[in-house]
This record gives C-alpha cells, structure tokens and sequence, in this order.
C-alpha cells in the first residue's frame, strides 16, 4: 500500500560542534515535518562546553516535540543536562554502570560495531537498543563493514531494537529498511550540499519505497 508507513525509523545524530547555530534551525524544520525517534548529541572531541551548549541548545527543540535526545558516552553528564539517556560507544561494558547512574526509566544504546556477541551481551544485561555499522566505509568504527546479513539475522533472532549506522546511502537504506529498527543518520544530511532537509527527504523516500516496492 502507498501509505504504508516505513518499518524502520529515523534517528539523529547531531554534532555537539561547530555550525551549532545552522545544526539547531535546521533540526526545528525537521522536527515539524519528519517522524523521528531519536536525537543523539555526538560527543566526540567536544569539550565539556560545547556538550552542555548543545545540550542547552536541542533540549527544547526535542522535548517541545516529544523526541528523547540523548548523549554519546557521558552518561554522568545525563541527569545534569535534562537529557533522556547515553549512547555508549564502547559495547557492552559501561551499560550496567549507566543503567545504575540512570534508573530504569532511561534510554541506553551500545555501539556493537559488527559483532552479535557483543550486541548479545548488551541486550542481555539491559540496553534498550543495540547499533551496528559502518555499513560502508566511514569514520565510524575501525575499517570492519557490518553487513546486511548481520541486520537481518538480528531481526530474525533477537528482539532487543537493532540500529544502523555509518556509511549509509538512499539504496542501503531502503535494503535494510526490512531488518533495522532504526537508521541513524548524521554527517550523511548535515553535510549534504543540499542542505540537511533536502537530503532527509531522499532518505525518507527511500524507506517508503522500499515499502511499496
């Protein structure tokens, strides 16, 4: 069917530096016109600063249109900057101490690379979804490719949410849009020479098509 919605959903990254100013009016027009699940502020190599300025900055953007906005790896910075929960890089080794830090009630996501021991793991002792990627070369991660087999496995398999990330196209996306519960995207709107919202929109017909195929 044509109105179908897409199975997979779409999840934010936005960079907690520079260009926060453009980041900020570009995600306020997303924010009314898109579907999404999720906004993450990328720590990186930010300072403190720029993370509480980011924090300061989406907060009210994100709570005003009910989207939980949550923060790469600092989860003692969580409670502090009125976020929603951590994205934890590193795999399944912080999540018992974030979920702790955090109560029940957060959001924690793992990284998981492209290994279903580690993403296992992480289910097990308490994430609430698990990412995997590069699905093509990027600068996320060490060079290994998770593959589309990976995802599909994972949907078969386990029922903890699976997310993709990395290296994403209009095509991979609308081919994994059957097995990942949410495609993560970042540098692949926020440096689209079109803009942010032009590249959202491919990527958001994308994942219809891929349902009326």
């Amino acid at each position: 069917m044509a109105d179908t919605l897409p199975t997979s959903r779409l999840y934010l990254i936005a960079p907690a530096r520079p260009n926060l100013s453009r980041i900020s009016a570009d995600l306020a027009r997303i924010l009314d016109r898109y579907d999404i699940a999720c906004i993450r502020i990328s720590s990186g190599t930010a300072s403190e600063d720029d993370i509480m300025r980011a924090a300061d900055t989406l907060r009210p953007l994100c709570h005003a249109h009910e989207v939980p906005i949550v923060l790469t790896d600092h989860f003692r910075l969580v409670a502090q900057l009125g976020l929603d929960g951590v994205h934890l890089s590193d795999g399944a080794r912080q999540v018992r101490a974030a979920r702790e830090a955090l109560g029940r009630d957060a959001v924690v996501g793992v990284y998981a690379h492209d290994s279903r021991h580690e993403g296992m793991t992480a289910g097990e002792i308490g994430a609430d979804y698990v990412s995997f990627g590069p699905v093509m070369p990027s600068s996320l991660g060490d060079g290994r490719l998770a593959p589309l087999e990976l995802f599909q496995w994972w949907s078969e398999m386990i029922e903890v949410p699976v997310l993709a990330e990395g290296g994403l196209t209009e095509q991979i996306t609308s081919d994994l849009s059957a097995f990942a519960d949410f495609i993560c995207l970042g540098d692949e709107i926020w440096s689209h020479p079109d803009g942010a919202e032009a590249a959202l929109q491919g990527f958001q017909a994308a994942l219809r098509g891929s349902q009326t195929a």
